[in-house]
């Protein structure tokens, strides 16, 4: 990246930090002492205990949950938790939530711990007289200073007489002052219990099974991770080292097919933020005819499946038929400054085409790099999009052209002079996501009446699965396997779609109100 784009890069998160800032503001001033209290209990587990002692205001606990990344501009979920919790549920419109958006992502999201939460409820439940009975109980072991409810139940947990494994002194207290807290007790020993009993997810290891023929080879693979060389760029969660961003490299965004989701879909990750105004925009650009290649029968299908589920998922498509080279230059422009990112949580963009080498054709016959098309949404270029999650599906064949059977054609065409690179496919920055129908050298395949394998399983797996609230990574991982299993009646045509991606968070898509209707 230039200068002057770091430098405007530089520029555009400066502004997004002091407009975050300045909600923070407008959040602390309607905040009061005993809210500050809570809160600062509430954050025990996540701010070291001397620097919650300097904390006399909510900007105080601000600055440090700020400082070790448990709240930012991108993901403010932790707070919008916070404020829900201390009931504070009108101040969750600042950072563009809603008591019942939160309540629907706290199983998932939630950060406080199910003991911290517990010993919250408790407090709001135990009034001045209980709390005298119970330091009554504790006479000769409870400092002689005027005490809350909240401190009370700090002050147990600080001389370790509490935990959450051990209420044993809680509910003895309980049950002599105040019996009906058994109830809030008992249903947090039951969570902690299904807590405990959920399976860990086993990490999967690159393995390559012996006796088994590869349908690609790895040289061919790190063509395409070859679009994802060794950057850093400025990413707001960069781990915490003197101010400087972490470096993304091949082998920390995945270096092979195997390795897909070892990391992506196992280890716990931020999600992005998916409760702005609208869902975004999707752009699909299907090319039929073409001046000087073959039809592309089948096409139309693909088209109209991407326009209903990514309709059924939130996103205004918008459609273009026969694309010629001038005409894409247009949507691009078009889109890159389209006032309507602003309040969009995310924007797609799929191209259905003839194919080569890290390129597609318009259907005027030129062949256009992929990052081209890419480019035009980075953070420099469409700052409306910055930090949110981009997504690109290229339908095209990504080699040579084989004969096809009878029923199923190849998405290639082999032109003279054209050198096979994919150098730079993916723009080296944050939150984009390219997937595309095969590997780097190969072909895609598309029946002449039913569509694409790959688009036609990205469709039905979007729908299957958004439900279930997958993450599209895992989406495409599904989608792999389904095409991978996938041959022409021959038995003797296989493809292998390749996701790659520098996404920083989980992209997971709200369940639609409206069932998926066929």
């Amino acid at each position: 990246m230039t200068s002057q784009g770091q430098s405007l890069n530089s520029t555009f998160d400066d502004n997004c930090q002091v407009k975050f800032r300045e909600t923070l503001l407008t959040i602390d001033s309607y905040l009061g002492v005993q809210d500050v209290e809570h809160l600062k209990f509430l954050c025990r587990d996540s701010i070291a205990p001397k620097n919650l002692e300097k904390c006399g205001s909510a900007l105080d606990i601000f600055d440090y949950l700020l400082a070790e990344e448990w709240l930012s501009e991108e993901d403010p979920f932790f707070l919008a938790e916070l404020l829900y919790i201390i009931k504070q549920n009108v101040l969750l419109r600042h950072l563009h939530y809603t008591k019942e958006q939160v309540e629907r992502w706290l199983p998932v999201r939630r950060k406080v711990s199910l003991f911290r939460n517990l010993l919250y409820e408790l407090s709001e439940d135990i009034n001045s007289e209980n709390l005298k009975s119970m330091i009554f109980l504790l006479r000769e072991s409870i400092p002689k200073v005027q005490m809350t409810s909240l401190s009370f139940l700090a002050y147990l947990e600080k001389q370790d007489k509490i935990d959450e494994d051990n209420l044993a002194l809680l509910e003895h207290l309980c049950k002599k002052t105040v019996p009906n807290l058994m109830r809030k007790i008992d249903k947090y020993k039951r969570e902690k219990a299904s807590q405990e009993r959920a399976p860990p997810v086993a990490k999967e290891t690159e393995s390559s099974h012996q006796g088994e023929k590869e349908l690609f080879s790895r040289s061919d693979i790190n063509q395409l991770f070859g679009a994802l060389p060794e950057v850093s760029w400025q990413d707001e969660h960069a781990q915490s080292n003197g101010g400087t961003a972490t470096p993304v490299s091949v082998e920390m965004l995945g270096a092979s097919v195997d390795t897909l989701t070892s990391e992506t879909s196992t280890k716990e990750t931020a999600v992005y933020r998916m409760d702005r105004k609208h869902r975004g925009h999707c752009v699909v650009v299907n090319n039929h005819s073409f001046t000087s290649l073959s039809e592309r029968p089948g096409t139309n299908k693909d088209a109209e499946c991407l326009t209903r589920v990514f309709q059924w998922l939130g996103f205004s498509v918008h459609t273009y038929v026969n694309v010629t080279k001038g005409r894409l230059e247009e949507v691009l422009q078009y889109f890159q400054t389209h006032p309507g990112h602003a309040d969009g949580d995310c924007f797609v963009f799929c191209v259905l085409t003839h194919g080569k080498f890290g390129a597609v054709y318009s259907s005027d016959g030129d062949l256009i790099p992929i990052r081209q098309i890419m480019s035009h949404f980075t953070a420099q270029q469409c700052p409306a999009l910055a930090h949110k999650p981009k997504l690109f599906f290229i339908q095209a064949c990504q080699g040579e052209e084989i004969q096809p059977s009878v029923s199923i054609e190849a998405d290639a065409v082999n032109p003279e002079h054209v050198p096979p690179s994919l150098k730079d496919s993916v723009p080296v920055e944050a939150d984009f996501l390219l997937g595309l129908a095969t590997v780097p050298g190969y072909m895609s395949f598309r029946h002449v009446e039913e569509g694409s394998w790959y688009i036609q399983s990205l469709y039905n797996h979007l729908k299957d699965l958004v439900p279930r609230q997958e993450d599209i990574l895992s989406i495409l991982t599904a989608v792999n396997n389904d095409v991978s299993r996938q041959a022409d009646k021959r038995g003797t045509k296989k493809q292998m779609p390749q996701p790659a991606f520098t996404l920083r968070k989980k992209v997971v898509f709200p369940v639609p109100q409206e069932e998926f209707l066929l």
